[in-house]
Formats: structure tokens, C-alpha cells, sequence
């Protein structure tokens, strides 16, 4: 029995197709998200993967900023819900989950059943979010992926006061002009999403296990900056970014026997 989960975001397309309710058969992560062709084409990519069709699937469940517009779905579930699920699935011993998405983050609270207790969302405002780093990287003219490694190599991380990204971004050119590195700036900038992150985790309360997900979970520089601000390590999957669509995929598989 094949369930599948779709999370479409505001800038990204994910899909999750479990078999059993237990194994990934297959996942897709498409760069393009509501109003792009990014679902049909993250579908594909899953069914490619897992070698089945959308015939073999007995239930869907759709999440995320675009679920309304996806008409194939048989259901549809909060983004907050599903991450639950999803992380718990991967790490049954979470207690908070720290979610940076695109366009906001999220830092929510779960029970040991992995339904979530509560909440806080940052959605009004870019900074602290998947959004905030990729204009910065613009401006230091690095790929997002080059922000890790580039944070590695700071000695003298420079502080990114203004949380308005379009403030920060006139403080970062302002830190190159000053003779500023771009190790010690992109690890001010790492520091600078921690800092409005840790706020949102210490107004929730920190209940351990600390686990991320969301596209940002995957850069290591904000990981560890968050580290250090809330004094307790925080758990990593490389399924990050899947979070959302397995725990869709998982609704789906229990709707489906229902």
C-alpha cells in the first residue's frame, strides 16, 4: 500500500511516497513552489524514483502554503502538523522542532504521541528565514550552499545588528566596506537568524530533544549558531527539508484505512 505526501512551499516543491506507512520509496525536492509547475514536476521526480504510478497510490495529503491549489489531494493538513509528524518519525524522541522555511520559521512543541502542543510562527517579516539568507548570499555573491564552509573559516564574526533584511543588507555592505571578510560576515549573518530564532524557542520554552527542519536545517553555520544561543544540541537529519511531506505521506497512510 503506497500513500504519498506533497509539501508545497513558497519557493519549494517536496513529495514523500512511504509504502506500509513504514519505508520511503521515494522523495523529490523541486525548486519551485506554489504557482509554478513544481508539484507536478517533484511528482514525477518521486514517481521516477520509487517505480511506481500515480494509479499504485490509495491516499494523498497535501501540506504547505500551496495545499489548497493542489487538486489531486484526497486531503489536506496544517504545515505544523505535518512537520510533527515527520520529524517525530525520524526522531521519536523530539521535543521541539525548530522549522525555517522560505518565507518563515516556526518553532513548535510535541508530545510523545507527536502532536504538537504548541507553538510560535515568525511570518511577518523575511529576517530569520530561508529568504533572508539568500539575499544575503546575493550580496556576498556566494551560492547558498557556500554559506557553511564559508562560516567555518570566520575568526572574528561581525555583528549583524538590524533585523529588517533590507536594513541588514545595507549593514553587510556597510561591514565590507570597513574591510570585513566574508568568512566573518556570513558568520554574523548565521549569528544574526540564530538570535531571532533562539527569541521564538525561549518564548515557546525549550523541551529537549531539540531537532531542525526545513530547508535552512541543512546549513550547518545557522545549526550551530543556534547551538550555542540556546546551550543544547540540536538534532539534524539529512531528510530535513522532507520533513513536512512525510508527515502528509504518514496522515495519508492512516486516512487511507480509515
Amino acid at each position: 500500500m503506497y500513500s504519498l505526501g506533497i509539501d508545497i512551499g513558497s519557493t519549494t516543491s517536496k513529495v514523500v511516497i512511504l509504502k506500509d506507512g513504514k519505508s520511503i520509496v521515494g522523495t523529490a525536492i523541486v525548486t519551485a513552489g506554489i504557482g509554478t509547475n513544481g508539484p507536478i514536476k517533484a511528482l514525477e521526480v518521486a514517481f521516477e524514483n520509487a517505480g511506481i504510478s500515480m494509479e499504485d497510490i490509495c491516499y494523498i495529503v497535501a501540506t504547505g502554503y500551496g495545499r489548497r491549489s493542489f487538486t489531486k489531494a484526497n486531503y489536506e493538513i496544517s504545515e505544523l502538523s505535518c512537520h510533527a509528524r515527520g520529524v517525530k518519525f525520524i526522531f521519536p524522541e523530539a521535543g521541539t522542532i525548530i522549522d525555517i522555511g522560505g518565507q518563515d520559521a516556526k518553532v513548535l512543541t510535541v508530545n510523545s504521541k507527536g502532536q504538537m502542543s504548541n507553538f510560535l510562527m515568525n511570518d511577518k517579516c523575511a529576517a530569520g528565514t530561508g529568504r533572508f539568507l539568500d539575499v544575503m548570499a546575493n550580496i556576498l555573491q556566494l551560492d547558498i550552499s557556500e554559506l557553511e564552509s564559508e562560516a567555518k573559516k570566520a575568526d572574528n564574526p561581525v555583528k549583524i545588528s538590524n533585523t529588517c533584511t533590507v536594513f541588514a543588507e545595507s549593514e553587510v555592505i556597510s561591514q565590507l566596506a570597513m574591510g570585513a571578510t566574508i568568512p566573518n560576515v556570513v558568520a554574523g549573518i548565521c549569528q544574526s537568524v540564530a538570535v531571532r530564532v533562539a527569541a521564538l524557542v525561549k518564548r515557546v520554552g525549550i523541551k529537549e530533544t531539540v531537532c531542525m527542519s526545513g530547508g535552512v536545517a541543512q546549513n550547518g553555520g545557522v545549526r550551530k549558531a543556534l547551538e550555542v544561543e540556546l546551550g543544547v544540541p540540536i538534532l539534524y537529519s539529512d531528510k530535513a527539508q522532507l520533513m513536512g511531506a512525510l508527515g502528509a505521506a504518514l496522515y495519508a497512510y492512516d486516512r487511507s484505512k480509515n
